[in-house]
């Protein structure tokens, strides 16, 4: 530890000089102690109210609201890889139809249609966006669940799910197709 300076007289004279008459306080008050208080996630409350803040100040896009449940289904006898991939949108997309502005039984058709073709040109994935039903009435989005049936029913048709939200989110549907035998195709 290091010793301490001596001041010298001298400067402790000009010290005195300098400061003029000192007189000596008698101070015999003390503070109360003070209480302890509970700890306090204080970190934990600052963020949740920064995330309410940030919830309630951005504006959001009606369209963005996902409504109703997730398409999803899977042939019997399919790895659930493949639904897994299919879901994280990991198939190429070959071809795609919009449903939106047809009634129910001439989107029905069309879909028919929009499969044979994509099964006549050995497609092996392609989207149907059947839109997420906004403007649908009190019997919910109604193209939405007459291509789930379809989809389901259809014999070339290995697996469907709901796209990504980038690809649509719940108002687009991803189908997985069968691809064309060679056998079959002879005999056609």
């Amino acid at each position: 530890m290091a010793k301490k300076p001596r001041i010298s007289e001298d400067d402790s004279q000009l010290f005195r000089d300098s400061i003029g008459e000192v007189r000596k306080v008698h101070y015999d008050r003390h503070d109360p102690p003070r209480k302890s208080r509970k700890p306090r996630p204080e970190q934990t409350e600052k963020d949740e109210k920064a995330v309410m803040q940030e919830l309630t100040s951005h504006h959001y896009d009606p369209a963005d609201i996902e409504t109703g449940e997730e398409l999803i289904y899977m042939h019997q006898g399919m790895r659930p890889s493949v639904l897994r991939r299919l879901r994280r949108g990991q198939y190429s997309i070959q071809d795609e139809f919009d449903l939106h502005g047809l009634n129910v039984e001439t989107a029905r058709k069309v879909i028919h249609e929009f499969l044979a073709h994509a099964q006549k040109r050995d497609y092996g994935c392609v989207k149907i966006i059947h839109g997420k039903g906004l403007r649908s009435k009190n019997g919910g989005p109604k193209l939405k669940a007459m291509t789930d049936h379809v989809l389901r029913r259809h014999p070339a048709v290995m697996a469907f799910a709901s796209a990504k939200a980038i690809q649509g989110g719940t108002g687009a549907v991803l189908v997985l197709l069968r691809k064309k035998i060679q056998a079959k195709q002879d005999n056609s």
